[in-house]
């Protein structure tokens, strides 16, 4: 069938409406005819090209023939392998070996410690670092038992302490309504519950501590109440307001209900219940 040359004739896009030259417009690849200008050509990925076969196997083909005496040598430097070549080592002999330097541990005593004081172990250490030391300062007439206690694994080297001490209290001293207190952890002349056979520490190193020493007592108010001060498993050490100064009491079995007391100023302690 033959057509008019149209060279004249005008078109529609199917796109925008707008009017073009019939003989300028262009087929896109959905069918839609459109001007030049919005002509818009085929992503390339929506035509995926077609894919062949891939194949694995080789025609012919000529492997070592001693591959699986191969595949059971390890490779590997000494001590990595290796460790006895005639016979080729089996798997397990695959055991790697080293050490890496010196482990060295320095204890420091607090020189403020009063003598004939018992330390428990320090310092507990395992490492698989190869040496571990341990070393400690000299001084008469204190009792120092083991200070590191070492042990060899593989894993990482790590530190503990320990302590017999069941609770250590923080003492301070403040004014309330124009008259001082003893604070304990925070709480104004607190009444505690201690437990027989526990050691308990009244730590006084707050600046507040100075001239404020804490003793116990079986009476109310301690001395300034007629009473006398309890020493049974009390110990002392520094002085009131200093670095490490504190009261350390071990309750004795049977202990009596005391009162902890100010021996320079009444009216600033509690009770304690045994």
């Amino acid at each position: 069938m033959s057509y008019a040359a149209g060279n004249k004739a005008w078109g529609i896009s199917d796109r925008s409406g707008r009017r073009y030259r019939l003989r300028d417009m262009m087929v896109e690849w959905t069918g839609a005819k459109v001007g030049p200008d919005e002509f818009d050509p085929k992503q390339p990925q929506l035509s995926a090209p077609k894919v062949g076969p891939d194949p694995q196997a080789l025609k012919g083909p000529r492997p070592e023939p001693n591959l699986a005496e191969q595949r059971n040598i390890q490779y590997g430097f000494n001590p990595v392998g290796f460790n006895s070549i005639p016979g080729i080592t089996p798997l397990s002999n695959l055991a790697p070996v080293g050490a890496i330097g010196t482990v060295t541990v320095t204890g420091v005593i607090n020189p403020d410690v009063s003598a004939n004081i018992a330390y428990p172990t320090l310092v507990a250490l395992t490492s698989s670092v190869g040496t571990a030391t341990s070393t400690a300062p000299e001084a008469e007439n204190k009792a120092y038992p083991t200070l590191v206690a070492l042990t060899s694994s593989v894993g990482a080297v790590s530190t503990t302490t320990t302590s017999d001490i069941t609770a250590t209290y923080a003492v301070t001293v403040a004014s309330y309504y124009g008259a001082n207190y003893y604070y304990i952890d925070g709480s104004r002349a607190a009444t505690l519950n201690l437990s027989e056979g526990s050691i308990y520490r009244f730590a006084q190193s707050d600046s507040s501590n100075n001239n404020h020493p804490l003793r116990f007592s079986t009476t109310s108010d301690g001395t300034h109440g007629g009473g006398s001060s309890y020493t049974t498993g009390v110990t002392i050490n520094g002085t009131p307001g200093s670095a490490g100064a504190y009261t350390q009491i071990e309750v004795a079995s049977g202990a009596p209900t005391l009162y902890y007391y100010c021996t320079n100023h009444s009216g600033m302690g509690g009770q304690i219940n045994t």
